[in-house]
């Protein structure tokens, strides 16, 4: 699944394209090292999200196309 998508579905950001623009302005990174909006994010990887004052960092747990609000927040695990 792409990041931009793979973002939005997990309701970490909240729309696609504030994802795609994140993306650009590398301020996504799969690994260590930036991502597109189109790089694949699978299970397994650790993706970092750098806003003005903080950083968010998380593993994938699960890849799904879609899931319910309540449901969002199991695809992933926050690091510290």
């Amino acid at each position: 699944m792409r990041i931009d998508k793979f973002l939005k579905v997990s309701r970490i950001l909240k729309r696609r394209t504030v994802a795609q623009e994140a993306c650009d302005s590398q301020k996504v990174f799969i690994g260590g090292k930036p991502a597109k909006p189109s790089t694949a994010v699978k299970e397994g990887d650790v993706v970092e999200i750098f806003y003005a004052s903080s950083t968010f960092k998380f593993r994938v747990l699960k890849i799904k196309e879609t899931v319910k609000k309540e449901e969002a927040a199991s695809l992933y695990e926050v690091l510290v």
